[in-house]
């Protein structure tokens, strides 16, 4: 790395950046960013223009060195600074007061890691600091001599909250960025007998919209999801429990419903990712704007398309049902463990059947299980209780199955990445008929006939050697019954 770099706000605003003796330049560099770095490094020195995605990119390449990354500051001598109302970049000020270095240090190894949480735990031994990592929880600091209530009262100013309130339970957000990223922190606070626990959920807003197949989908999967997504009304729900990646399938549905002659929406709590070209609106309960009042303003704006973020309760369920009955594709997420539960739920949630057989279109049950690093899995002869599991879906089992095992490359968890686990179901005439007379979920199961289990996808990912039966444990419990 370069000891002329230039500093990052600088290189920031005027889009120029030292990298080992070039020059790199983005599309809206300023002459200013250029007489400076010229001055560092000599006239002899060539442009080299990139894109701004590009710029963005070495940005964080050159800035984001890991520096303090082996642990937390231990003087702590601070002095508060007000938030500005702006985002406030993770790499810049490097001089700033210690609790104020210890909180931009766990932020930014819980971004560099794509955590999606980070955890602030504080006990009778101090202050305990956690991230999830690919639906895991990994340990950044446990450690008595870190001023707990400081760094709490740190993260609730920069969240806009009431530092003097430590009673009741408050949430705020946090706007960051690292390097060209733009990081969206949802914060919530929770008294507790050694202080206040603080969770923050981190949104990296760059990532978009992601394609179909990055989802981890088979062909067969996609060829579904894109009919579903085509139809011109009816309710498309996403199904699955907490962290399942049920949002992210919902996206990638729009990108497949994004058509220029077609009016999207959304009503979401929280807004994950900007997505260009469709408008978008927060849930904000404190002024009363819910899912169900957010729908009902939607459709006085000529929609086609919706998404609904969630359907909680019984009034979100019935205008989203009344909504694809009068012409309009809906998007939304429910949960329910399987595909048929999901039916079960929406009769739980008031929706008369003869309704949700008119309007339900397909159900997309989900689960996220860690994808097996490449570097370091090792292949064995299966054991008897994984051979009763293949055997209990009426699978062959494979010769030989992968297993975790650690190395450098994975941070020795074995692991590495994420992937999607899929139950599609498309509503056709004999399922909407046993719907409508509100057959139980055991008659909906012979209505739909004989068709793979949500566990039976699973550890078809498990004989292609992409995840191991014990992640698939972890995830689905017992493995040797029928499955979900």
């Amino acid at each position: 790395m370069s000891r002329a770099r230039l500093p990052f706000a600088f290189a920031r605003d005027n889009q120029v950046a030292l990298d080992d003796g070039r020059l790199l330049i983005g599309p809206a560099a300023t002459p200013n960013g250029l007489r400076e770095a010229r001055r560092r490094l000599g006239d002899t020195l060539h442009p080299e223009p990139v894109d701004d995605e590009g710029f963005q990119a070495a940005l964080t390449r050159i800035y984001d060195d890991g520096a303090a990354s082996d642990g937390p500051e231990v003087a702590f001598d601070l002095e508060e600074t007000a938030q500005t109302g702006t985002a406030r970049d993770l790499l810049e000020d490097p001089e700033d007061a210690p609790v104020i270095r210890l909180v931009n240090q766990m932020l930014r190894q819980a971004v560099r890691a794509q955590a999606s949480d980070l955890h602030l735990e504080p006990h009778e031994e101090g202050l305990r600091a956690r991230m999830r990592v690919d639906g895991t929880m990994q340990s950044i600091f446990d450690r008595r001599d870190v001023p707990g209530r400081r760094v709490v009262s740190r993260l609730k100013v920069m969240a806009g909250l009431d530092i003097a309130e430590t009673r009741l339970p408050q949430d705020g957000r946090i706007a960051l960025r690292l390097g060209g990223r733009a990081i969206d922190v949802r914060l919530s606070t929770l008294p507790g007998h050694h202080g206040e626990r603080v969770v923050m959920r981190l949104l990296d807003r760059s990532g978009g919209l992601m394609a179909l197949d990055r989802l981890g989908l088979t062909d067969e999967d996609a060829g579904t999801l894109n009919r579903l997504a085509s139809l011109p009304n009816g309710i498309i729900l996403a199904t699955g429990p907490t962290g399942s990646g049920k949002t992210t399938t919902l996206y990638s549905l729009l990108r497949l419903a994004d058509r220029r002659e077609r009016n999207i929406l959304t009503v979401e709590d929280p807004v994950e990712y900007d997505l260009p070209g469709i408008s978008q609106t927060q849930v904000n309960s404190e002024i009363g704007l819910t899912f169900a009042r957010g729908l009902r303003s939607i459709l006085r704006q000529d929609p086609d398309v919706i998404l609904v973020g969630e359907i909680r309760d019984s009034e979100t369920a019935q205008v989203a049902s009344e909504a694809a009955l009068t012409g309009h594709l809906v998007f939304s997420s429910l949960h329910a463990n399987t595909t048929l539960a999901a039916v079960v739920r929406m009769r739980e949630l008031g929706v008369e059947g003869y309704l949700i057989a008119a309007t339900l279109r397909g159900v997309v049950a989900q689960r996220l299980v860690r994808r097996l690093c490449p570097s370091c899995a090792r292949r064995d002869a299966p054991d008897a209780e994984t051979l009763a599991a293949f055997a209990a879906q009426g699978m062959q089992a494979p010769a030989q199955i992968s297993h975790a095992q650690g190395c450098p490359d994975c941070d020795n968890t074995g692991f590495s990445g994420r992937i999607g686990v899929f139950d599609i179901l498309e509503v056709d005439e004999t399922l909407r008929h046993a719907i409508d007379t509100d057959a139980s979920e055991v008659q909906l199961r012979a209505a739909v006939g004989a068709r793979p289990s949500l566990m039976a996808k699973a550890l078809a990912r498990v004989a292609t050697g992409e995840t191991s039966m014990g992640e698939i444990r972890r995830v689905f419990g017992a493995v040797s019954g029928s499955g979900t």
